[in-house]
């Protein structure tokens, strides 16, 4: 009876994990997909604590209170715009326990491992490992406590996949004899390592499309360890979850007009010295009463947000400037471009954090042939995505890269804290167009001196 209880409870949770992914797709059905996710890993452990094979439950326990002492506090006290290194932490924690029990499972049954069960073992091992140290990098990264920069040297291509192939050659040769024991901690190792090199030649603006990818490794790693423990729900869940984030990987690198190749091995995010002629022009600068004046005269305006907004944590001033504005009659959209921030999706949860209607935010693919049409284009942090260089600048690092068409709107502001460039390490020649205002300071600062202007223009008349 035991037997068909856990194996309903699987194939209910395997359905609602399938459920979660659909409904997450969608800003509007997005919570229901959180729920649904929830509930379908409450039955998946469930299940699993129903075996018969569990022999004491008091180290599952142990788990579970250190677990939660770990989880909780990340939840409730992580702010949204950390939300990229929380999910990097969480593919690297994900990542690690995938690699630790294939660790233990190869030395309790390393005279008992099937060539099949060897070689899916393997792979759970050098994916587990090279995930867990990546996603750490990805972390230190997105938190500054590693340069964010790419750190590239010469002959990296070559040492990076002379490692790799190291590992995986060991691993074929384990596969071969499995009682090779000596050369199991040679594997881990150079996954390790392996992991930590693929990171540092890649700089801040790939992040998005690296943890996607990293997502999909420890996704991966966890489908083998179905294969390798004789766990349908493992298989299934590790499957949606390397598929989709695969498939997500794909979808961000066609949005940056990148491959994959690049992103892993490319320099793309490193520093560059802007050119001299650039450097010679002049941004023309405005005060918030000047921009407020004519935002309050505009029928039509579009809100381009970036990580400056995240950084300064800016969303719930963005949602007071959008309910001035629409008190006012202004149609007021949201522009979100699908590597805005450092990570897929960053904006959206950060707009939805702040209550922003749903409705309001409007894909890049739909909202570039309305700036021709907009009054107003209110740049707020966004800095590469907004770029014209991108269209005609074959020299450029993101010439090809989809932007923003937010040079084509009546006028164009610019909150930002200073001329500096972003992550590809270029000046932004949007901030230099005759038609340009750039408003310098902290956008939560800025934002809010514009709903004072336009609060105090409503109570004057």
């Amino acid at each position: 009876m035991t037997t068909y209880v856990i194996q309903f409870t699987y194939v209910a949770a395997a359905a609602l994990f399938i459920l979660s992914l659909k409904w997450l797709g969608h800003p509007t059905t997005a919570r229901r997909g959180v729920r649904v996710g929830e509930l379908g890993m409450a039955l998946a452990i469930v299940g699993t604590l129903l075996h018969t094979e569990i022999v004491s439950y008091q180290w599952i326990l142990v788990g579970f209170v250190l677990g939660s002492a770990i989880g909780l506090p990340l939840a409730v006290f992580m702010p949204m715009t950390h939300v990229p290194q929380r999910t990097a932490l969480s593919h690297a924690f994900g990542a690690l326990a995938a690699a630790l029990v294939g660790t233990s499972e190869y030395y309790l049954r390393s005279g008992e491992l099937s060539t099949f069960t060897m070689a899916v073992l393997s792979v759970e091992v050098i994916l587990g490992f090279l995930t867990f140290t990546g996603s750490l990098m990805a972390f230190g990264k997105l938190q500054d406590l590693v340069p964010s920069r790419p750190i590239v040297y010469p002959g990296q291509n070559a040492v990076n996949l002379s490692l790799l192939a190291a590992a995986v050659g060991c691993a074929v040769y384990l596969v071969r004899n499995p009682g090779s024991s000596a050369l199991f901690p040679v594997v881990a190792g150079l996954s390790l390592l392996f992991g930590v090199l693929l990171l540092i030649p890649i700089g801040g603006a790939d992040m998005p499309t690296v943890i996607a990818l990293l997502n999909s490794y420890a996704g991966l790693s966890a489908a083998a360890m179905g294969f390798l423990l004789d766990n349908n729900l493992l298989i299934v869940a590790g499957a949606l979850d390397g598929s989709s984030g695969f498939i997500l990987s794909v979808i961000m690198c066609r949005a940056m007009n990148r491959s994959f190749t690049n992103v892993l091995f490319g320099g793309f995010g490193q520093v560059r010295v802007a050119a001299g002629a650039v450097e010679q022009r002049s941004a023309r600068s405005a005060t918030a009463e000047d921009a407020a004046a004519i935002l309050e005269a505009a029928s039509s305006v579009i809100i381009i947000p970036g990580y400056g907004m995240a950084v300064a944590q800016a969303q719930h001033k963005v949602r007071e400037l959008y309910d001035a504005l629409t008190r006012r009659g202004v149609d007021v959209k949201f522009a979100i471009h699908p590597v805005a921030g450092r990570m897929p999706g960053h904006m959206n949860v950060l707009l939805a954090e702040a209550d922003i209607p749903y409705d309001r935010l409007v894909e890049m693919e739909e909202i570039n042939p309305e700036f021709p049409r907009a009054d107003v284009s209110l740049v707020i942090g966004a800095n590469d995505v907004t770029n014209p260089a991108a269209r005609h600048d074959k020299a450029s690092p993101i010439y090809g890269m989809p932007i923003l068409d937010v040079d084509k709107a009546r006028t164009v502001m610019v909150i930002k804290r200073s001329m500096s460039p972003g992550f590809a390490g270029i000046d932004n020649e949007l901030y230099y167009m005759e038609k340009t205002m750039m408003l310098f300071g902290d956008a939560k600062h800025f934002v809010g001196e514009l709903v004072k202007e336009m609060t105090g223009a409503r109570l004057g008349a």
